[in-house]
């Protein structure tokens, strides 16, 4: 994603911040000013960004200083001007308790506010690194007024201020959120990489005038929609002003194709995404290590398989592994220059190329834009999105933050880079909820009552999609079923409502996954029950020897199966109580309940006669227990098989 989010807590986390983080990624050395400490990085300051700066007493654009950085950030959420509010008052007389807190913005909090990192595409700020001064201005100014577009979209329909018991009223700030904003110009390896961190303060001003706390939740589940909408306007914005144009490149195989600037080789791409290579390598060693892994009896101590989960884990840890140290800052103009001669000598491109690169991506945008007409038709664009979604998602479940993502996705597709209406996303998603989209929501909260949290499934039906049945033989596919078990092989994943695949009718909503031991053979079945899903420290539970057994049934398949004497004839499968074919109302893999007046009986009967025995069983342990001699009990038995006393609290606000 072209947006990351990492949270900020008060204490070392925001020291880490005031350190490095607003001196370019640098080291700041000991006692030296903020701005001192930026201009010998060569970065610019930071400045103040949002609509609710007014309530502060602070203007756009206006500079960041120090102090106002720890009274908002590191003073668990004080006015910027918190030192000046306490020292007027304290010169007029008013208590210490009544100053300190007139400086504060409603409760203390562990969390300050939330980092948004925003770095456009590659060939993006390629052009930015190896072009000309005005190449590099246009790029910065749109790189710019994409974020403040993010920021104000996050302000007027994202961030919402919980408060009540147990937050229930949830209402946005009318006044706007608070950001610093900071730029770098490189990343750890020292390729060029423009990006900005907006440190976006989680204090806001209520109706009443009071000051709450922003939901970080809602910002998190926001991101991948913030990161398709400054996608698609700092790549529109730069194309119309150069008139370039973007093309889809797939960057893993596989994985769906990113928007980039066309004419610019592929080669330069690979140039600045070294460290890339070094954790992919990493990465495929962490994977090696991780599926012949055994214990201490030989065993394999996960799946043969890695999982998704498994694989994101191990990701994290390949990039830790392989992260460079920080490189010295230095200014802009030193690190153009090095730049350029370095895509000279080690990249492979053609010197004349990489002088006249946006004279090559003008030539290719100008093959694109006589080819591809900017027609967007929202009928066929709600079509897509919903399907896509529904795909793409978990069980075919979805909300409205995962339509508006790829609306806006889907419109940087077919726009190229040219730009549009700002309310068009909305109106493809209000399509597609509209006349494709089902809510399935069960509110159990004043959250899940709102627009945003509704639960959405695609309209379509498993009848209305072609499917094709698998060989029942064919081997299980890791990437297209998951290592839990949910589907058994040959069972496909969920193309309707339901979760039901092939050969498997949707089942009612609330949805369960089909059982392996029904819906296929007995062979899959055992080898689904050791399966769980695979993550680091997670082991493979054995197949016992009951499954080893059943294993075997295939083979046995094709004999007959041996009756007992006096055994009734058993009705084939799917047949009803009187042998007849079961009704199609009843879903696959639910057995109809045969239950007559005798047998209800019975069960009746077997019922109340282990009740009985349950009884007397508790009767008699009760009275041996009141017979034996109670023999008294030491203190450090009592530590040992009893809970000890609730300590301090020691949890996610205290940074555990």
């Amino acid at each position: 994603m072209a947006v990351d989010i990492r949270v900020i807590r008060a204490g070392q986390m925001y020291r880490y911040y005031l350190r490095q983080t607003v001196v370019g990624d640098g080291r700041r050395p000991a006692r030296t000013p903020l701005r001192e400490a930026q201009e010998q990085a060569g970065v610019p300051v930071g400045r103040w960004m949002g609509r609710g700066l007014a309530a502060l007493g602070l203007a756009p654009g206006e500079e960041v200083t120090e102090q106002q950085l720890r009274n908002l950030f590191g003073e668990r959420g004080r006015h910027p001007y918190a030192d000046r509010i306490e020292a007027d008052l304290l010169a007029k007389g008013a208590s210490a308790k009544k100053a300190f807190k007139a400086g504060a913005l409603g409760r203390r909090v562990t969390v300050t506010g939330v980092d948004f990192v925003f770095r456009p595409q590659p060939t993006i700020y390629l052009l930015w690194a190896l072009g000309d001064d005005e190449t590099r201005r246009v790029i910065e100014a749109a790189h710019e007024r994409a974020i403040e577009r993010v920021l104000e979209w996050i302000e007027n329909e994202v961030a919402v201020i919980r408060y009540g018991k147990d937050g229930i009223y949830r209402v946005r700030p009318p006044g706007g959120l608070v950001a610093a904003r900071f730029r770098h110009y490189q990343a750890r390896s020292g390729m060029p990489l423009l990006h900005d961190h907006l440190l976006l303060s989680v204090k806001g001003q209520r109706l009443d005038g009071k000051w709450g706390s922003v939901h970080t939740l809602a910002l998190h589940e926001n991101t991948v929609a913030a990161s398709a909408l400054y996608n698609e306007l700092v790549a529109a914005e730069v194309c119309e002003e150069l008139g370039l144009a973007t093309e889809p490149r797939t960057v893993t195989p596989g994985r769906r194709p990113v928007m980039e600037i066309a004419g610019v080789p592929h080669e330069l791409i690979r140039w600045t995404s070294r460290p890339s290579d070094q954790i992919a390598a990493c990465l495929a060693e962490l994977e090696h290590e991780y599926v012949t892994a055994v214990d201490d009896d030989g065993e394999p101590r996960f799946l043969p398989v890695v999982s998704e989960r498994a694989r994101a884990k191990l990701n994290a840890m390949a990039a830790r592994k392989t992260r460079p140290p920080k490189q010295t800052a230095r200014p802009l103009a030193q690190l153009r220059a090095w730049w350029k001669a370095s895509a000279i000598l080690t990249s492979g491109v053609a010197a004349d190329v990489i002088t006249s690169l946006l004279e090559y991506a003008c030539a290719a945008a100008a093959v694109i834009r006589a080819r591809v007409a900017a027609v967007v038709d929202v009928a066929l664009a709600a079509v897509d999105v919903t399907a896509t979604v529904f795909v793409m998602n978990d069980g075919g479940r979805f909300h409205r933050r995962h339509l508006l993502a790829e609306a806006r996705r889907h419109l940087a597709l077919v726009l190229r880079g040219r730009r549009r209406d700002l309310r068009l996303d909305d109106q493809v998603v209000a399509a597609a909820i509209s006349t494709h989209c089902l809510d399935i929501s069960e509110p159990t909260t004043v959250r899940d009552l709102e627009a945003g949290y509704r639960l959405y499934t695609a309209r379509w039906a498993l009848s209305d999609i072609p499917a094709r049945r698998r060989s029942p033989t064919a081997a299980p596919d890791p990437d297209r079923h998951p290592p839990g078990g949910s589907w058994r092989a040959g069972c496909a994943p969920a193309a309707g409502p339901g979760r039901g695949g092939v050969g498997c009718p949707p089942h009612p909503i609330p949805v369960r996954p089909c059982r392996p031991r029904r819906c296929g053979g007995e062979g899959e079945a055992a080898r689904h029950r050791g399966r769980r899903s695979a993550g680091p420290g997670v082991r493979r539970r054995r197949p016992s020897a009951g499954g080893d057994a059943r294993a075997a049934a295939p083979a046995r398949a094709g004999r007959p199966r041996a009756r007992r004497p006096g055994a009734e004839a058993r009705p084939p499968r799917g047949a009803g109580p009187g042998g007849a074919a079961r009704p199609a109302g009843i879903p696959h893999g639910r057995r109809a309940l045969d239950v007559t007046a005798e047998r209800l009986r019975h069960l009746q009967d077997a019922f109340s006669e282990a009740a009985d025995r349950a009884h007397t069983t508790m009767n008699r342990y009760t009275r041996r227990d009141d017979t034996e001699t109670l023999h008294p009990v030491r203190r450090d038995d009592q530590q040992a098989y009893h809970p000890q006393d609730p300590g301090p609290h020691r949890g996610w606000e205290a940074g555990h």
